[in-house]
């Protein structure tokens, strides 16, 4: 953000207690503001948050002014509705959680402080952690019971004038942890429009962008007047402090990837990505699902359940060998394996099971290379054939001689030398989905285009899928984060 987070306070004597900031306004001031700054971050501190209060109508107007506020307005009303249900905790809660619990197992209803996702006691973090992401708000009392089972009774914000010495003293602890930019000043440097978090894994085996590509990002989207900053899991705390999220990790549904891409999107942050792109291209099975509904040709695949008798006599018959055998989330080759006969195909199934309870089986269809298209907002931006595996029938060979997987190679090519019916099929699918960065692998057989799988988080390496167009990828790529940025 260009600007620090500004403190909304119903009077500017409640910030007595804490540093002096220049950063702080009475919420009167703040209401009759001119010519407000977009793109500020806002943290409503009023007492009161009740609908059509001054608090209420702060939140309300932070956004009408493109700031980000906490809470959002939206937030408020969900927890001014709260009392209408109960939040049942998990019966795998976590181990802190479960020990906090049990040692008032005397029925007792027990309450706590969390300020921005950090509870006043330590054990309860991971689940305050959890209720800010559902609920961000900067303040929260959390009222938990038991009635047979332990679940959130109460969800309320808290105010700044009720909080006693010792919760002062965390209150101030937590925000400065959220967002330093109140307390220190910004080293000096050139101001852009927008902020850019490029969530990456510098330990991934097989990164999605390699280093020299993250920096090739970061010097375009500069070019966009965005400030990229590359970040990990680590940081999910300052995620706030961004106006978009770029994902350049492999993405998965029960991992920090996607928990990163919904904290974004229920911030109204551009993110790429987004959570509902990560959930119906992780899973081939919804994938599956979707493109046999709207007719886009796949190769043969039928479901097994491990819960079900299957004739894998009938499958081999319907399929031929040899047979193709996926998990549902499987990325980079890896939960993809081939029978050559029934004998293997058993085997293999029940291997697989004990990863997950649903397989797909898939008719094997030999091809020399896999075409990949990468697409951006419902346009191609480059086009890539990736060779199998020396002597292997994937691209990856994840079982070579060596420690490290082995892939073939590839020609990156221009979008007119794709076969039109190719280009086609590509396009068909990725509108099923969103207008996202996709990478959509596909073969050609005799029947014609088949789409093997679509990526929402599609590899873009420095001299491969940028061989043909170089460093304006990069740009191309940046240019569509501003715009979605210009329409927010």
């Amino acid at each position: 953000m260009q600007n620090a987070a500004l403190i909304i306070l119903d009077d500017r004597a409640d910030w007595h207690p804490y540093y002096p900031s220049q950063s702080i306004m009475a919420a009167s001031d703040y209401l009759q503001q001119q010519n407000a700054q977009p793109r500020t971050q806002v943290l409503n501190l009023c007492g009161d948050l009740s609908y059509l209060s001054t608090g209420y109508y702060v939140s309300l107007l932070a956004e009408a002014r493109g700031q980000r506020v906490l809470p959002a307005v939206a937030t408020i009303n969900d927890l001014a509705n709260f009392s209408h249900y109960q939040l049942v905790l998990p019966a795998n809660t976590d181990k802190q959680l479960s020990k906090y619990l049990e040692q008032h197992s005397d029925g007792q209803s027990l309450r706590t402080l969390i300020c921005f996702g950090q509870a006043q006691n330590a054990q309860l973090n991971n689940v305050a952690r959890q209720i800010f992401d559902r609920y961000p708000c900067p303040i929260l009392w959390v009222e938990f019971a038991c009635q047979g089972r332990w679940f959130i009774h109460q969800l309320q914000p808290g105010y700044l004038s009720e909080l006693d010495d010792a919760q002062q003293t965390f209150f101030g602890n937590a925000l400065d942890s959220f967002s330093k930019r109140v307390w220190r000043k910004a080293r000096a440097r050139k101001d852009y429009r927008y902020d850019l978090a490029i969530l990456h894994d510098p330990s991934e085996a097989i990164p999605t962008s390699d280093k020299k590509a993250l920096q090739k990002f970061i010097k375009a989207a500069k070019a966009e007047d965005i400030d990229a900053e590359l970040i990990t899991a680590d940081d999910y705390n300052r995620l706030l402090e961004f106006d978009a999220l770029f994902i350049r990790e492999t993405t998965r549904i029960n991992h920090h990837t996607y928990h990163f891409a919904k904290k974004a999107e229920a911030n109204g942050m551009v993110v790429i990505d987004a959570p509902q792109s990560i959930v119906q291209c992780a899973n081939k099975v919804f994938l599956k699902e979707l493109l046999d509904k709207h007719r886009i040709p796949t190769p043969k695949t039928e479901l097994l359940l491990s819960q079900q008798a299957i004739d894998y006599e009938a499958i081999g018959e319907r399929l031929g060998y040899p047979v193709v055998l996926k998990i549902p989330d499987g990325s980079f080759s890896i939960g993809v394996e081939k029978a050559e006969n029934i004998e293997a195909l058993k085997t293999i199934a029940a291997q697989l099971f004990e990863t997950s309870t649903i397989l797909l089986a898939q008719e094997y269809v030999r091809t020399e290379y896999d075409w990949r298209i990468g697409i951006l907002n419902n346009r191609p931006i480059y086009a890539c054939k990736y060779y199998m595996a020396r002597g292997h029938w994937q691209i990856y060979n994840h079982a070579s001689a060596s420690s490290r997987s082995k892939s073939g190679g590839f020609e990156t090519v221009g979008a007119q030398q794709v076969p039109k019916e190719v280009m086609k099929v590509a396009l068909q699918a990725t509108r099923l989905i969103g207008d996202g960065l996709y990478g959509v692998d596909m073969k050609v057989i005799d029947r014609g285009p088949v789409i093997i799988e679509i990526n929402d988080n599609p590899s873009i390496e420095a001299g491969v899928e940028d061989q043909l167009l170089g460093d304006e990828l990069y740009h191309i790529i940046m240019r569509d984060f501003a715009r979605r940025l210009d329409e927010k």
